[in-house]
């Protein structure tokens, strides 16, 4: 007999999800908001002028500073949960599971396929089989350069003006002003 993991929680799974609790994704919301998600990503992808994939990368992000460039292809799970600060520069393929707030800081360089991952999952056998899942927020400080292949885990935030060396995986809190490279990212050096 499967477990009831909400019994006593009158909430939908979106609201859940929303909250940073604990949901299964199998929510009618859920489901509208990352197919307008797919539509925008679609149609960001086949902009033919900078003009037209700024009004759509306003309309699938939450807030879009002035200056940001974002080449395609962009992956999101919702988009409306990140915001990307002034000036900052993000290259191909960036993956960006926003079910937590993603928040990108001013002057930002992004390199080729950094992830950002907010999604989390049980480490037991059982909630995990039963589909449970949560999300931590993520969120990087202003002049930070996050080299290419970059995976930046749930929960973390990086300080100012630090440096993530490319290929690196993120999986703490990293400090303003500083250099972290490796698997796991630690830092080895001031900037």
């Amino acid at each position: 007999m499967p477990t009831d993991y909400f019994a006593n929680d009158p909430r939908t799974n979106h609201e859940r999800m929303l909250a940073g609790d604990l949901y299964i994704a199998d929510d009618p919301e859920i489901a509208r908001q990352q197919q307008r998600a797919m539509r925008l990503m679609a149609r960001y992808q086949g902009a033919e002028d900078a003009d037209t994939a700024r009004a759509i990368l306003a309309e699938l992000l939450d807030s879009v500073g002035e200056g940001v460039d974002v080449r395609p292809p962009l992956y999101v799970d919702y988009g409306s949960n990140i915001t990307i600060g002034a000036r900052t520069f993000v290259n191909y393929h960036l993956t960006a599971l926003d079910v937590a707030r993603i928040t990108i800081g001013e002057d930002c360089q992004i390199g080729p396929n950094v992830q950002l991952l907010t999604p989390t999952h049980p480490v037991e056998p059982g909630p995990r089989r039963d589909k449970l899942e949560a999300a931590l927020p993520i969120t990087i400080g202003d002049n930070v350069w996050l080299g290419g292949g970059v995976i930046v885990c749930p929960g973390v935030t990086i300080g100012d003006n630090s440096v993530i060396g490319a290929g690196a995986v993120v999986t703490k809190d990293i400090p303003a002003d500083v250099v972290a490279v490796g698997n796991p990212a630690r830092v080895v050096r001031g900037v």
